[in-house]
């Protein structure tokens, strides 16, 4: 058994998808935010191969070497989740768990709700499930006094690709300081609202220096990938957030049977109402086993990863 990443590519769903991969056994296949990349897994892939376990960390539709469709409004949640299903037929893969972070949490709540027989459970971290909106989502946002929410900054074609992509490093540098623990700590985490006079990057802090859980390394793989990439694809899937609403209506009252984890960062400013958020995920997660919350901000698998992977590795053992 090898714990030694691999980068590979396999066709699934009319897409070659680039995945890092380590060890054999039963698979778990981890999901990465925005904006980041499969690099975002690097401390866990090796831990859960070391524990027994096949690990598939892919970038996502529109994510680093996964190159994305022309078309915009192919970014929902359910184009992803039918791409994460074919990649397991491709891989000759009956099941895995299902684990998100950021964005690619409700895609594991989603796969786990609609296709429980190929997703045997699901973990997520930082994003929490519950009942569906009562309003698209930036709809919701307005509706909520939430008009500078980012989610509605990233909506006009070209605007937040003009401000991020200016200077990837310091777009890096600035958002995983801007919502860390670090910031946090120090009084300057990131709001989550954007001006759009301002814009996102000079909405948020520059840290003095890098914070410890990122070397100069990871902010070079980031930024040098999204300068080759550019935002556009990556950014579509909050465009598809309006219609992804919509599909959903389809299992609006489905509930998650499978086994369910929760991680979240104590000091992650987008965990706002926590026991709140946590309460009303148990009345759609019947069988959440725990929620756990690490001493980190946002970006929790990279800032505490041990605890993560000690996290990770106690629920599946327990599956």
């Amino acid at each position: 058994m090898s714990s030694k990443i691999e980068s590979r590519y396999v066709e699934a769903n009319g897409l070659c998808h680039h995945y890092l991969t380590a060890g054999s056994g039963p698979a778990v296949m981890l999901c990465h935010g925005f904006p980041e990349l499969s690099w975002s897994w690097r401390h866990q892939i090796p831990a859960l191969a070391e524990a027994g376990y096949r690990v598939i960390a892919p970038d996502l539709r529109g994510y680093g070497d996964t190159k994305g469709p022309a078309d915009p409004q192919a970014y929902t949640n359910l184009h992803v989740v039918g791409d994460l299903v074919m990649m397991l037929d491709a891989l000759e893969e009956k099941q895995a768990v299902i684990v998100g972070h950021d964005w690619g949490s409700p895609i594991a709540w989603l796969a786990a709700t609609l296709r429980p027989d190929r997703f045997r459970a699901v973990a997520s971290l930082s994003v929490m499930h519950g009942p569906r909106m009562p309003l698209p989502p930036p709809e919701f946002a307005k509706a909520n006094g939430m008009a500078d929410l980012y989610w509605l900054y990233f909506q006009p074609p070209g605007q937040a690709e003009a401000d991020m992509e200016r200077d990837t490093r310091e777009t890096f540098l600035r958002l995983m300081y801007g919502v860390s623990g670090d910031a946090a700590q120090r009084g300057e985490s990131w709001n989550l609202r954007v001006d759009p006079k301002v814009g996102l990057v000079n909405a948020l802090v520059r840290p003095q220096k890098l914070p410890p859980w990122l070397t100069e390394e990871d902010l070079a793989r980031y930024a040098s990938t999204y300068a080759r990439t550019g935002f556009t694809t990556s950014l579509n899937w909050y465009r598809c957030m309006a219609r992804s609403w919509e599909q959903s209506a389809a299992w609006a009252d489905v509930k998650i049977t499978v086994p369910a984890l929760f991680i979240g960062g104590r000091n992650d400013p987008t965990l706002t109402q926590l026991q709140r958020g946590a309460d009303a995920m148990r009345t759609v997660v019947p069988n959440l086993r725990d929620v756990v919350m690490v001493d980190a901000g946002h970006w929790v698998q990279q800032e505490d990863p041990e605890a993560v992977s000690n996290g990770l590795i106690g629920f599946l053992k327990g599956l």
